[in-house]
């Protein structure tokens, strides 16, 4: 390979995460109430598999061909029938990765004001909607407990290939969990993490 083909092979390549099993997409969605600002929050249905009743935002999967604005306005028209013209995309927030793999990508957006009032749910995903107004959150720092996350290689693991002895110090981590406590629900994991980082953000 020559030096002008090494080149050649990254000048169209945009880096990414390494190691990413899944691609998620939420809209962080923002609304024009009486008082201010407003985040839009959904209430996932106690039928769903995985984190049934949990509080969430709009969001889900991304499909191939798909960015991540295409996927959180697709996922919202399909969860609470926000058409996307009534979606005025802000920004891209930051990506998070989660230690089982998957990267989420959170796209900050204002929902017009009328088409809020008049959401269709769907009720295989969905139980109910609720807002809180973000100066809530700006007044209200989050409980942030932390668990440990400790590697555990197996009783198999090849540490001769490595050269080192078997018990080798693993670098372990922890996990911090935001929690935000609003009229008895709690808005937490990952949902409490991008709330937190857009508070932030604005400052």
């Amino acid at each position: 390979m020559t030096r002008s083909e090494l080149h050649a092979r990254f000048a169209q390549r945009t880096p990414d995460l390494q190691d990413v099993t899944a691609r998620c997409v939420v809209l962080v969605p923002l609304v024009e109430g009486p008082s201010g600002w407003e985040l839009l929050f959904e209430v996932r249905a106690a039928t769903l598999r995985r984190q049934p009743g949990e509080v969430c935002f709009p969001g889900g999967r991304m499909e191939l061909g798909e960015d991540a604005i295409s996927c959180a306005l697709r996922e919202t028209w399909e969860e609470i029938g926000v058409p996307p013209q009534s979606v005025e995309v802000v920004a891209q927030l930051d990506i998070l990765f989660h230690q089982s793999g998957f990267a989420m990508y959170p796209v900050l957006g204002v929902v017009d004001s009328a088409a809020a009032r008049r959401l269709t749910l769907q009720s295989a995903e969905v139980a109910e909607t609720f807002q809180v107004p973000l100066d809530f959150f700006r007044t209200h720092p989050p409980l942030c407990p932390t668990y440990p996350l400790s590697p555990q290689p197996g009783a198999d693991f090849p540490y001769e290939a490595i050269g080192f002895p078997q018990g080798y110090p693993f670098r372990g981590g922890k996990v911090e969990v935001p929690i935000y406590r609003w009229e008895g629900r709690a808005i937490w994991g990952l949902t409490g993490r991008i709330v937190r980082h857009l508070v932030e953000v604005l400052g």
